[in-house]
């Protein structure tokens, strides 16, 4: 088998990630691969205690969804402003005012294609609002 050549950032297991949930898969917070990070959608929760943030906030829990992807993005090398990729989760189209608020402050000036979709629930009940990004990683980041 030949060894992989991407890197995986802050791997779990989903029955330690979820224990009320039947499942045992194998994830991880970010990849890195030919020079493109993927992350997973991060949402309102502290990725260092798990605990969730913001609930019943949906603009805190986009705070700290936005913070755990520039941590993450940091993490692998990269930045904000090399995301190129963001998709916005949302259970409610009344929020889209007051997230899209808060990832247009953290974004200002980096002009990152943007799908937003309405869905019935994220994994959670308590969560409102679920952002994945992909970036990349510049000489500039990298320096």
């Amino acid at each position: 088998m030949t060894e992989p050549t991407h890197q995986r950032l802050r791997m779990f297991n989903t029955k330690e990630t979820y224990p009320e949930q039947n499942l045992d898969n194998d994830l991880c917070q970010a990849v890195v691969a030919n020079g493109v990070v993927y992350l997973r959608g991060q949402i309102g929760q502290d990725l260092e205690t798990r605990e969730s943030v913001g609930i019943g906030d949906v603009a805190a829990q986009t705070e700290q969804a936005m913070s755990n992807i520039k941590m993450l993005l940091d993490e692998a090398g990269s930045q904000l402003a090399d995301i190129v990729k963001v998709t916005i989760y949302i259970i409610d189209p009344r929020y889209r005012e007051d997230v899209y608020r808060v990832v247009g402050k953290w974004l200002k000036g980096v002009y990152p294609v943007s799908t937003g979709i309405v869905v019935q629930a994220l994994a959670r009940p308590e969560w409102l609002v679920e952002i994945d990004a992909t970036a990349v990683i510049s000489d500039q980041a990298a320096a």
